[in-house]
């Protein structure tokens, strides 16, 4: 969320500078989760969180941006954590076993409770750089964490041959991800006219844990003497493939902030 040098390109800082952007990203969270609801069914959650949904879903939050600059050097860091708890699953049909069917839609109530952080530290080295606009490349690496989990409530125990009971009428089944991805990418600064308006932008590409996970910013700020608002639309994704807990997962949506520099 923070977007570079504060000084004009003729003039060399003294000293390393900082800047601290807290900031409020209300993004929409959509993807699929790869664990079967029930165990041995064959559905698989999924969750669907726009911004409208944040007031009766957010546990908790905190997301705050840093970063300290010297000449073209510079090193940033992102931390954003979120809470949500969700009511409203949209789960398919399964069959236990591949032998009993359950419709869930109608006997099956779900709620999956999500815990995402996520933390980035990079590096940067401006390439280029006027009085009103800069472009850095970047090199770092972003950790993903993710706890999650799904609690069902039936009617009536499911039974199989035997009278055997295959799903309880409750249960609850939880799973995680550590996801260490290493990043490269490029950010800057366009500005507009005087140089008061300016449009950031950022993107990044990187795999490790995760088959791929990118990430996308843009939007407008402007500037005052003690640092800058802003108002950007921001894009995080990852994608662990069929094999891992998170495939096609998203977060998508506008975040707002102050910049402060000293």
């Amino acid at each position: 969320m923070a977007f570079g040098p504060v000084t004009m390109a003729d003039e060399e800082p003294p000293g390393w500078e900082f800047q601290l952007t807290p900031y409020l990203w209300l993004p929409t969270i959509g993807g699929d989760l790869n664990y079967e609801l029930p165990p041995g069914g064959g559905g698989a959650p999924s969750i669907d969180v726009g911004p409208t949904d944040w007031l009766d879903l957010l546990n908790g939050a905190l997301l705050i941006n840093g970063e300290m600059r010297k000449g073209r050097f510079s090193i940033f860091t992102d931390f954003v954590y979120l809470g949500l708890e969700s009511d409203d699953d949209r789960v398919r049909s399964v069959q236990i076993g591949n032998v009993i069917p359950v419709d869930i839609e109608v006997n099956l109530a779900t709620k999956t409770d999500f815990d995402g952080m996520s933390w980035t530290l990079a590096a940067g080295y401006t390439v280029q750089e006027t009085t009103t606009s800069f472009v850095d490349v970047i090199a770092g690496f972003r950790y993903f964490g993710a706890d999650i989990s799904t609690s069902w409530n039936l009617s009536t125990d499911i039974t199989g041959p035997g009278d055997g009971v295959v799903l309880p009428a409750q249960g609850r089944i939880s799973q995680d991800a550590d996801l260490w991805d290493g990043i490269v990418g490029v950010r800057g600064r366009l500005g507009i006219g005087d140089g008061k308006w300016s449009v950031p932008y950022y993107v990044d590409v990187g795999t490790g844990s995760s088959d791929l996970t990118w990430q996308a910013i843009t939007g407008l700020t402007y500037s005052y003497d003690w640092g800058d608002l802003m108002l950007v639309f921001r894009h995080l994704e990852y994608d662990e493939g069929p094999d891992g807990l998170l495939e096609g997962f998203s977060f998508s949506g506008p975040a707002f902030g102050a910049r402060f520099r000293f």
